[in-house]
């Protein structure tokens, strides 16, 4: 038995990734992880709006050079803050089985729990200010309710809990993971079909990252991995490298198996929600990599491309505008 330091941001919600990775090493291996609490960029920078502060990539910076310099012996992040790209000398190891991917609608407390979608809609009226920082969210939600007022919102779950009980938003929009991972599920007023909004690449999975030169840690990670979820995983971070977006770009892919093969959805929005392309594709879950890529040259095929290089020019001049 030996012990390993493990890096993970502060927040609550990465506690409690890193604290279940520890758990499970443990249990299966015998080896004792030490956590050790990394400050990132992104939690420096907790105020600004995410694609000012220049993207979820802040979330794992710090963390990820942590383990180039080896003060770490591993790293456990939400999947859906990594970006598609890692540093040299860098992989995921492993991740944990899925939890919930699916997006949610919170109302105050007090206003309705456990709804349908268009119950909620119908009774945050015409124009709500519905808290979110994610594009993806944005652009999917904004045909369902076009008179949403999209605000942004950063900050730890019980933080964004508080600011929308205190009245500051009318709703937000959540993933079930993080609420159900803190026992905060009491609080979904509804959950949002895939169908209705597609999630984010990665939503819901935690993932494990090492040094690609490190067998002794490989071996470990292993230990704990789920193969669905890896699989799962491949697919839909193989759609948004092909189609070269980033973390704050409007994408949103969901793969699942069953069987022997396994199946994604994606979209890829304008913005505004105006302008959508959808694609799906299957294939056996020996090549993931060929079923995400399948996915996205569909995507490209219906204009993708030009929707992205539009959502990544406005980008870039609100944040100029911002500063």
């Amino acid at each position: 038995m030996s012990t390993l330091r493990l890096g993970t941001r502060g927040s609550p919600l990465a506690l409690y990734q890193a604290t279940t990775v520890a758990s499970l090493i443990q249990q299966r291996t015998g080896d004792v992880c030490e956590i050790v609490v990394v400050r990132t960029s992104g939690d420096r920078l907790a105020d600004a709006p995410l694609a000012e502060a220049g993207g979820k990539r802040l979330f794992v910076k710090e963390i990820e050079e942590a383990l180039l310099a080896r003060s770490v012996d591993l790293a456990v992040h939400s999947s859906k803050d990594m970006p598609t790209a890692l540093p040299s000398g860098l992989e995921i190891g492993a991740v944990l089985p899925r939890e919930d991917p699916r997006d949610v609608l919170v109302l105050p407390e007090g206003r309705g729990r456990a709804l349908g979608v268009d119950e909620v809609l119908r009774a945050l009226g015409n124009t709500p200010r519905i808290g979110t920082s994610s594009v993806r969210r944005i652009a999917q939600l904004a045909s369902f309710s076009p008179g949403a007022r999209f605000q942004p919102i950063r900050g730890n779950l019980d933080t964004r809990l508080r600011k929308l009980d205190a009245g500051e938003y009318d709703a937000l929009v959540l993933a079930a993971a993080g609420l159900r991972r803190l026992e905060r599920g009491d609080r979904i007023s509804a959950v949002l079909p895939v169908d209705t909004c597609v999630p984010a690449p990665g939503q819901g999975i935690i993932a494990v990252e090492i040094r690609t030169d490190d067998g002794r840690t490989a071996a470990l990670a292993a230990a704990i991995g789920d193969r669905e979820a890896a699989i799962a995983l491949t697919v839909e971070r193989t759609v948004v490298e092909r189609l070269g977006g980033g973390c704050q770009m409007p994408i949103a892919a969901y793969a699942h198996t069953a069987g022997n093969h396994v199946r994604v959805v994606s979209v890829v929005l304008s913005l505004d929600g105006a302008r959508a392309v959808r694609a799906e594709a299957s294939g056996p879950v020996e090549t993931p990599e060929h079923v995400g890529t399948s996915a996205a040259d569909d995507l490209l095929a219906q204009g993708a491309g030009e929707i992205l290089a539009d959502a990544k020019r406005a980008l870039s001049a609100t944040e100029g505008h911002q500063q």
